[in-house]
């Protein structure tokens, strides 16, 4: 060991491997990645960003996801639910997609023993049959006292 070595001796043979170790990685090749994953450009682009929260549609990679959509102009589930679902196919048009490509669908009902039933009944009569989303339905409090129902869903636009 030379005296000015910062390295104890018994480190020297560990140092020596780690060096060839480092240089044998270097000069490893690496394939590239798929083309089609290369190529690939990650967009994100906003509509409806006039609400200090949110904005109203997100698209990111060809996939649109839209704000919780309410309804509380009239006391009716079922007509809670039907306005809703139009909100929900007016902004899916904005993003130039459809219901035929929900991915999926999250349901938030103030009284979920009350009105699911209901819901549920405008719900089938609006999905596309050939194209259902998964989806999940809970129960939550919501933001105002009239509003019984909130869907927000995420679509693909391919």
């Amino acid at each position: 060991r030379k005296p000015n070595s910062s390295a104890p001796h018994h480190y020297v043979p560990i140092i020596m491997l780690a060096s060839k170790l480092i240089t044998r990685i270097a000069r490893t090749q690496i394939p590239p990645l798929h083309p089609l994953i290369r190529s690939r450009t990650m967009t994100t682009t906003r509509i409806g960003t006039t609400d200090p929260r949110m904005s109203k549609i997100v698209i990111h990679n060809n996939i649109v996801y839209i704000s919780g959509q309410t309804d509380g102009t009239t006391s009716d589930i079922k007509q809670q639910t039907a306005n809703v679902l139009e909100k929900v196919d007016d902004l899916l048009a904005q993003a130039n997609t459809d219901k035929s490509k929900l991915l999926t669908a999250s349901i938030w009902l103030k009284d979920i023993s009350r009105d699911f039933k209901d819901m549920n009944d405008v719900w089938n009569g609006w999905v596309d049959p050939d194209n259902k989303p998964v989806r999940a339905t809970v129960e939550a409090n919501m933001a105002r006292e009239q509003l019984l129902i909130e869907v927000q869903v995420t679509a693909a636009t391919e």
